[in-house]
């Protein structure tokens, strides 16, 4: 009898440890655990599961930590043209954020380029000297070539009525290729003046704000065009 009452007593403590054990890896399980996951399927049901649920996957799940506070959300998951919609908006944030870090890369050259009205007056005049002195030199050229047509015509007033010989014939036509390119030249280096002014004033409008305190990057884009104060490329004739 005695021997039954230690048994049992043996049992019972056995139990009790067994108890201890169970709770304290049910506390490290609450305290080490996963997360709670819940959410409100399509008929308006609340469920909780202890992992993603499969029926709440086109909504939100709150994942919920174990004391009940808020983890974090979990996104709906994407259709496929929904995710080509997703990443189409993603690669335009990317995009912007790139056009936001070039545009202050380029503003910050232009300071430190151009650290006074000055310095940019002076940029000016070198490129726009260079194209004036473009078309001078076309428009010297120019004159030449007109100076040759003259006796060539003059030759070509003994022919009137007749053919012109083959080597006059030539000479005049190559002359007058000659004159219509340098007429274009001149033309495209017109343009070309236009052109820098054009970009000279809106960089100087720039650069006035800049000066003026604003931020590099916050005026928008600059204007297209790799001149930035330099020489422009004068064509050959």
């Amino acid at each position: 009898m005695r021997i039954c009452r230690v048994h049992g007593l043996n049992a019972a403590l056995m139990l009790s440890v067994l108890g201890s054990l169970a709770v304290d890896a049910s506390s490290q399980e609450v305290k080490h655990g996963s997360a709670i996951y819940t959410c409100t399927n399509a008929a308006g049901r609340t469920l909780t599961r202890d992992r993603p649920i499969a029926e709440c996957m086109d909504r939100e799940q709150r994942v919920l930590n174990s004391d009940g506070s808020l983890r974090t959300v979990l996104q709906p998951s994407l259709t496929s043209d929904e995710r080509a919609v997703h990443e189409e908006a993603e690669r335009r944030k990317a995009q912007e954020r790139a056009n936001k870090q070039e545009a202050i890369r380029r503003d910050r050259n232009l300071l430190a380029r151009f650290p006074n009205e000055a310095a940019h007056n002076k940029a000016r005049d070198a490129a726009l000297n260079a194209t004036r002195s473009g078309i001078q030199a076309s428009e010297q050229r120019l004159a030449d070539l007109q100076k040759e047509r003259k006796p060539l015509l003059d030759e070509a007033e003994f022919y009137k009525g007749k053919n012109l010989p083959g080597k006059l014939k030539g000479q005049i036509e190559s002359v007058d290729v000659s004159i219509e390119a340098q007429r274009a030249l001149i033309v495209n280096q017109q343009a070309e003046v236009g052109r820098i002014t054009a970009l000279f004033d809106a960089e100087l409008a720039r650069l006035k704000r800049l000066w003026g305190g604003a931020d590099p990057g916050s005026l928008g884009p600059l204007p297209q065009s790799a001149l930035a104060g330099q020489a422009a490329p004068q064509p050959k004739p």
